[in-house]
């Protein structure tokens, strides 16, 4: 799921800046974009895979949510619990609240750092500097960048926006999911976001604001929190199905994702906020239909998803500028290639910095 996520986040973002390209619905919505790009759909050209990565890239993103929220249940709740059940010590003992800030802090700045120094070096050599104030560095370090009136203004490079919104909703965990473990608790919260984002159809700027930070992820973190609590009882009643049914399912998921962006006009809305649910089903069962062949390579890109995802907005600054209005498809291949190999060596760099201990 790591590599299907982070291969939709490095083509969405560099695909988006190309001129001429449809862009997406992420962080606001409009129904112009919907119509423009169902336009290109029926009438498609030679760059309707540029459309298609810069308007549904994105979603990469909660895929990524949704695995926190299933990676945090399974660290502090089922690791510690089933030792503890089977009378075995934990190795994991229930860990403080600012004891685990801290942890989960440093081990998201582990990450961020080095593609964010690498990229303001870069950035400070190359056309187009943006300049940060103080107040904007603090942010960008503390992770509280998205907390700020214009977001998309002061977040940059801007896919470091989820570094903010990942903390917040880790902090969110440890605060109100891991103590009431109910899982009514976690649904009523999905529904009380999602209704909070439906209240602001018309408010842009609050809505912008919403969706850079937990109310926007709560959606897809909320699923992974009740797929890991729940795992066990669907491992045990659900039987693995056909590659047959398989694949129908994900075809039905991409039907109604359609249907989700494109139909109903302003009513529409509300299902795109949707969209998420169906975006990580839909990547469940992608991996699912993945050939072993491939599989392989799909790990390695896993594997190396964090570095990734800190490393393609320099090399996106490197080759977009020269081939912003033509040879498209030339500076995609180059930015491709570069960002595979500088990740493949910023993850050795990042392997080198210690992990932090819990």
């Amino acid at each position: 799921m790591k590599g299907i996520a982070i291969l939709g986040i490095m083509l969405h973002n560099y695909s988006h800046w190309l001129k001429g390209i449809i862009r997406e619905n992420e962080y606001t919505w409009l129904q112009w974009k919907c119509d423009k790009l169902w336009e290109v759909i029926q009438q498609p050209d030679e760059f309707l895979p540029l459309h298609l990565f810069s308007f549904f890239g994105h979603y990469g993103v909660p895929v990524f949510l949704f695995l926190s929220g299933f990676g945090l249940v399974m660290k502090y709740e089922r690791l510690w619990v089933g030792e503890r059940s089977s009378g075995m010590r934990g190795s994991l003992p229930e860990v403080g609240i600012w004891r685990f800030i801290r942890y989960n802090y440093l081990k998201l700045f582990r990450i961020f750092i080095i593609g964010f120094v690498l990229f303001t070096l870069l950035d400070a050599f190359t056309p187009g500097m943006h300049r940060y104030q103080t107040s904007e560095v603090l942010g960008m370090l503390g992770m509280y960048a998205n907390f700020f009136e214009h977001p998309s203004e002061v977040v940059w490079p801007g896919p470091y926006w989820y570094f903010s919104v990942t903390l917040q909703l880790y902090i969110f965990y440890r605060l109100v999911f891991y103590q009431w473990r109910h899982w009514g608790v976690v649904v009523a919260l999905m529904v009380v976001c999602w209704v909070w984002q439906l209240y602001c159809h018309d408010d842009i700027e609050m809505l912008e604001r919403l969706r850079y930070n937990l109310v926007g992820g709560m959606l897809p973190f909320g699923m992974g929190v009740l797929l890991a609590r729940f795992e066990p009882l669907l491992m045990k009643n659900v039987k693995v199905t056909s590659g047959w049914a398989l694949t129908l399912a994900y075809l039905l998921l991409l039907i109604l994702m359609v249907v989700f962006c494109f139909f109903f006009s302003v009513q529409s809305f509300g299902l795109w906020l949707w969209v998420p649910v169906l975006i990580v089903v839909g990547t469940i069962a992608l991996v699912k239909l993945i050939p072993k062949g491939v599989m392989p390579y799909v790990l390695w890109l896993g594997s190396i998803s964090a570095a990734i995802f800190v490393t393609h907005p320099l090399v996106r600054k490197i080759f977009v500028r020269p081939y912003l209005q033509d040879d498209l498809y030339a500076g995609l291949l180059l930015y491709i290639v570069a960002t595979l190999v500088v990740s493949w060596l910023v993850k050795k760099i990042i392997d080198l910095i210690p992990s932090p201990k819990l």
